[in-house]
């Protein structure tokens, strides 16, 4: 596990950097998910209007 520390002023953070890879790597899913569900409801309306 990487860890990295991050001292502001007086207080300090311990970051884990393989949870926040995970953690961007979740919410790029979500995001590329919600697109899809977007074009496929784009979709079905253009069907509709044909």
């Amino acid at each position: 596990m990487s860890r990295k520390l991050i001292i502001d002023g007086s207080a300090v953070y311990e970051v884990d950097e393989d949870c926040m890879l995970k953690r961007r790597r979740t919410e790029d899913e979500k995001e590329i998910q919600e697109r899809n569900i977007y074009m496929d409801e784009y979709k079905k309306a253009m069907r509709r209007t044909e």
